[in-house]
């Protein structure tokens, strides 16, 4: 019996000692999975990204460097076959690491130290974590090297038509190329924020050709009469009729004198554009006698001196009619321009102007007492009659309100319009080209031709203007040489609304 006891008892210390070592083993695998899992919690959750980066496996200091690399490599800005490289210290760009990190930590707190451990120790992966980017530059920055880096180095301005030198040609102009700089921030600022989508294709804008300053068609026509030869008195006057800027200049014998004061020319068959304005003035535009009607027809169309007589006496005033045209003229404030008398031969001088023009002692073009006017003022009447007919308003339904109307405008732009004579004006613009002008010429007592004028509105695609062209030469002006010479200046106007494309 005593041996059966003695036999229980060692039974049970060996058990004890079993346990102890159990025990104690568990003790120690328990305190060697908290210290792996200590490890393990030390690193970044596996699968966890920050701004795109994969960081699951390191350290937070690893972490930081990782980020540091990937986004502070350089932004590859493409401007065409330009390669820009956009350093992001350049424009302030700054990680903010420490908030990026604290997120991580937040969100792997979710889950508690033991529970983590107890996932862990069934190999279960804790949740991935994904934390956007916390970072910031300045924009001011960025817009600042855009345009004084980029768009200024690359950009290419458009350039206007330019002038071919020794002729009334243009060059086509060249169209620009220019950064979208508003786009371009957002696309560079979507690059800096990636980790991986670092290149960006600038957005660039055609720009178009502009129109060549008016300053140049100024050169270009003085150019024009000196490369000719003309020795005689120009005076030329264009204004552009979308804009309103206008250019006037009058030459002597090659060199430029000063306007104001103007210089007189005779008007000759020009004043009868003044002519018309006094007739329609006191006429019922929409209800014009067919007898009215055709003399105008034939004042204007053929230059008829017996219908413009028939119109003053009959429409305007039968004792006075070339002086009140004047007197019109005067109210449209046109100080150079007046007819003294009728047309039929022998007219007697009804009276004697003394104008701004006619009276400058430097420069004379021998006008005719009976009807003179200046280029500019002309030109100025036609595009009066132009915004009258064309928009509604202007001087001449200002001066003469209720008298003249919209309609009776268009009727004189028509009746212009009329006048196809195929040379002077017309002769430098393309077939089929709407002018509505009034041209003339005189015949000096010595039977040769001294001066030449014309004086219309050209309408085209690339905006309609008014050119006003008048020539004096004191020797015979041929009718070839002065004709053709206009025709120039008539062709580089047009060229110069109208440049090549291509």
């Amino acid at each position: 019996m005593y041996s059966d006891i003695r036999s229980r008892r060692s039974s049970l210390s060996t058990l004890r000692l079993f346990s102890t070592f159990a025990l104690l083993g568990a003790v120690a695998l328990l305190a060697f999975q908290l210290v792996r899992y200590s490890r393990f919690r030390a690193l970044l959750p596996p699968g966890t990204t920050i701004g795109g980066v994969p960081v699951g496996g390191l350290t937070r200091q690893q972490a930081a460097e990782r980020l540091t690399e990937v986004f502070n490599q350089p932004v590859e800005l493409r401007y065409n076959d330009a390669l820009i490289h956009l350093q992001p210290q350049t424009i302030g760009f700054k990680l903010d690491i420490d908030t990026m990190l604290a997120a991580v930590e937040q969100k792997r707190q979710q889950t508690s130290f033991w529970q983590g451990f107890w996932d862990f120790l069934w190999g279960r992966m804790p949740p991935t974590i994904h934390v956007p980017l916390v970072a910031d530059y300045s924009e001011s920055r960025l817009r600042a090297y855009l345009q004084q880096e980029v768009a200024a180095r690359y950009d290419r301005p458009a350039l206007p038509p330019q002038p071919v030198v020794g002729t009334v040609k243009f060059r086509p102009g060249q169209r620009g190329v220019a950064l979208d700089v508003d786009q371009a921030l957002s696309l560079v600022g979507r690059a800096l924020f990636s980790p991986t989508h670092r290149v960006v294709e600038l957005p660039l804008r055609q720009t178009a050709s502009p129109q060549p300053a008016l300053y140049n068609l100024k050169v270009l026509l003085q150019q024009t009469l000196k490369v000719e030869g003309f020795d005689g008195v120009a005076g030329v006057y264009l204004m552009d009729l979308q804009t309103g800027q206008e250019f006037y200049f009058v030459v002597n014998n090659g060199r430029e004198v000063p306007v104001p004061p103007d210089v007189a020319f005779t008007a000759a068959s020009t004043i009868k554009i003044p002519i018309m304005v006094s007739v329609f003035r006191r006429l019922d535009g929409n209800h014009i006698r067919p007898e009215i009607d055709r003399w105008l027809k034939e004042m204007i169309d053929q230059s008829g001196n017996g219908p413009s007589d028939w119109l003053m006496e009959n429409v305007v005033n039968r004792e006075r009619g070339p002086l009140v045209v004047t007197k019109d003229m005067r109210t449209l404030g046109l100080q150079n321009t007046f007819l003294a008398g009728y047309f039929y031969p022998g007219a007697p001088l009804l009276a004697v102007f003394r104008t701004p023009a006619n009276q400058r002692p430097d420069v004379t073009t021998n006008p005719d007492p009976y009807n003179q006017t200046t280029p500019a003022e002309m030109g100025t009447l036609l595009a009066e009659i132009y915004k009258c007919g064309e928009m509604g308003g202007g001087a001449l339904r200002a001066a003469f309100p209720g008298e003249i109307t919209q309609q009776e405008c268009r009727q004189m732009l028509d009746l212009l319009s009329r006048n196809a004579i195929g040379v002077l004006i017309q002769a430098g613009v393309p077939e089929g080209t709407r002018v509505a002008h009034k041209h003339g010429w005189i015949t000096g007592p010595d039977g040769a031709i001294h001066n030449i004028m014309d004086a219309g509105i050209v309408y085209t695609p690339g905006g309609n203007y008014v050119l006003s062209v008048y020539l004096y030469r004191p020797r015979e002006l041929l009718w070839d040489y002065g004709s053709n010479l206009l025709a120039d200046l008539s062709e580089a106007a047009y060229n110069f609304f109208n440049p090549p494309t291509k």
